[in-house]
C-alpha cells in the first residue's frame, strides 16, 4: 500500500491515510520526495524506489503532480489506484485511462471503514 503525498503533518490527509491504513494492518509505504520517515515508517522518495510490486496506490497530491507520477504507477501495476478528493483532474483521469489504469475517485480512508479525522 503506497500513500503518495504522505506527510509528517498529522493534520494532512496524507498522514491520516498512513495512520488509518496502519491501524487496519496494511503494509504501508509512505511516498514523499524529501522525507525519510513518516509515522515511524520508512518513506520512499518515489514509487520506483519501493522494492517489488505495490497492490494499492493512493494519491494525496495535487493533480499536476499526480499526472507526472502515473507512468511510475503503471509500472508497479497496482490492483487499485485511489484518487482522493482534490487529487484528480480530467487530464489526470484521461492519462490514467490511456495507461490502462482504472482509478477509483473516492476517499481511500473511508473505503477501509475509517473516519478521515
Amino acid at each position: 500500500m503506497a500513500i503518495v503525498g504522505a506527510s509528517n503533518d498529522r493534520r494532512k490527509f496524507g498522514n491520516r491515510a498512513v495512520r488509518a491504513y496502519q491501524r487496519q494492518g496494511y503494509d504501508v509505504r509512505p511516498v514523499h520526495p524529501t522525507l525519510t520517515e513518516v509515522e515511524g515508517l520508512r518513506a520512499y522518495p518515489t514509487l520506483d524506489a519501493i522494492p517489488g510490486r505495490v497492490d494499492i496506490v493512493s494519491f494525496y497530491v495535487p493533480p499536476d503532480i499526480g499526472i507526472d507520477l502515473l507512468d511510475a504507477v503503471a509500472a508497479k501495476a497496482p490492483g487499485e489506484l485511489w484518487i482522493n478528493p482534490g487529487a484528480g483532474s480530467a487530464a489526470l483521469l484521461a492519462r490514467a485511462a490511456a495507461l490502462g489504469l482504472k482509478p477509483i475517485q473516492a476517499c481511500s480512508i473511508i473505503a477501509i471503514g475509517e473516519v478521515p479525522a
